[in-house]
């Protein structure tokens, strides 16, 4: 039997279809996604400029400097932000929702973020508040707030400290070895001084560091540093620095006042370094020259001996060539990667040859004063045997143009001296070299 046709009134109203409000993620800008903070980040952007610039505003207060940072010149695209807050995003995208900063300070900074990263906008705490002013419907509100973070761990703050660094600080041993002062009292001064070297240069890594900020996070290996990386908190470093440098005091003081002035001189020669030298063509070589040598001075002054000039002028020599060495690796390194010039140094990358030449001449100028000392009536009241001091002479060449031909080849890290502690045939030939000095004496 046929069923009746269904019969429709067309008159009756057709049913409406509701779409579904499109989700929002709203994400904390300083809780969550930046792993920094952003007035310490604006404050260290160009840190010279800022001082300048609240200098010569006449106005005092946090008011007028919050202002200044406010204008201050962030590179958004480098900045350390956290990776699976930005891979979350990146999926509430995926699935239509509108992505939110929440940011309660700087806005044009936090609206610089958002463009950067393509999101929708900015919105305040205050704003979330009133959900009149929400530019979408509260109850489609997904929220990525404050994070609680760990605080830095102790590899974190020897990475930031660059414990491995202290190496070279072992030259404050080397006035006391070189004049056979190997007694208790001796050993314990220059332990004492190798301390307070240690816990100086590395408040001055950290402020080194800190000047470096944007510079560094656009190098290929610098950008992994434990402030560049945002694994440390600025405010940290900065709380760290003048600790410091006061243990380094106190250390100095302990041995002698003289010896202070030494460190004091250390100090202001590295701060210089970092504010204005380390951007002078070459007087940035001759500088760490002198901060190395400066060690050995500190050394002899702290073991209480008295400094040989045949050791000063070797030390010139020798860390010279191992700063221009340094310089060199760095700019290879831009060169095979295919980066443009460094902007925080006055070097280009056409440079090469010519600082690779400085570096050999320089290394086998160190060769030929150590063969004039041994050739010296300087020897004779030391040595029993000075003959065999002749032997250290190849052992020299070959580990200075060994150390130049793994520059040349790109084998060799930005720091030479760390190199010497890491590579085998160097530690082998400085023990061979240490060997054959004990057996001249």
């Amino acid at each position: 039997m046929e069923q009746p046709a269904r019969q429709y009134d067309s008159d009756a109203p057709t049913p409406s279809v509701t779409p579904a409000a499109a989700r929002a993620l709203v994400i904390d800008l300083e809780g969550a996604l930046l792993r920094s903070e952003l007035l310490m980040e604006a404050l260290f952007s160009r840190p010279a400029l800022m001082l300048a610039r609240f200098g010569a505003g006449g106005r005092a207060g946090m008011a007028a400097l919050t202002d200044i940072l406010a204008r201050a010149e962030i590179d958004y695209a480098h900045l350390p932000y956290e990776s699976d807050v930005l891979n979350q995003a990146l999926a509430a995208r995926a699935r239509g929702a509108k992505i939110y900063l929440v940011a309660g300070r700087f806005a044009g900074h936090a609206a610089g973020i958002a463009t950067h990263l393509g999101f929708d906008g900015v919105v305040t705490p205050a704003d979330l508040a009133a959900s009149d002013k929400l530019p979408f419907d509260r109850a489609s509100i997904d929220r990525i707030d404050n994070r609680a973070r760990n605080s830095a761990s102790l590899k974190t703050w020897a990475k930031a400290l660059r414990v491995y660094q202290y190496a070279k600080n072992t030259l404050v041993f080397v006035p006391a070895i070189t004049a056979h002062q190997l007694n208790l009292a001796a050993l314990g001064d220059a332990l004492l001084a190798f301390m307070a070297f240690s816990a100086c240069a590395s408040g001055a890594y950290l402020m080194n560091d800190l000047l470096d900020l944007a510079a560094d996070r656009q190098h290929p290996t610098k950008r992994h540093r434990a402030l560049a990386a945002g694994d440390l908190p600025i405010s940290s470093a900065l709380s760290a620095i003048p600790v410091l440098w006061l243990f380094a005091v106190a250390a100095s003081l302990c041995i002698s006042p003289l010896f202070l002035g030494v460190l004091g001189g250390y100090l202001a020669t590295t701060i210089a370094y970092s504010l204005v030298l380390k951007r002078k063509m070459l007087v940035d070589v001759v500088t760490l020259a002198g901060l190395y040598t400066l060690r050995i001075i500190a050394g002899a002054v702290g073991v209480g001996v008295v400094l040989s000039e045949w050791l000063l002028i070797f030390s010139l020599f020798v860390f010279t060539s191992l700063a221009l060495i340094k310089r060199f690796s760095e700019l290879s390194m831009r060169e095979t990667a295919g980066l443009a010039d460094p902007s925080n140094r006055d070097y280009r990358i056409t440079d090469l040859h010519i600082i690779g030449a400085m570096a050999a001449a320089s290394a086998m100028n160190a060769v030929t004063v150590f063969s004039l000392y041994v050739s010296s009536s300087a020897v004779t009241p030391l040595y029993s045997r000075p003959w065999m001091l002749w032997l250290l002479n190849p052992l020299l060449l070959y580990w200075f143009g060994r150390a130049l031909m793994m520059a040349q080849r790109r084998e060799m890290p930005d720091d030479p001296i760390l190199y010497a502690f890491r590579d085998g045939p160097s530690r082998i030939t400085v023990a061979a070299m240490i060997c054959i000095m004990l057996a001249a004496i």
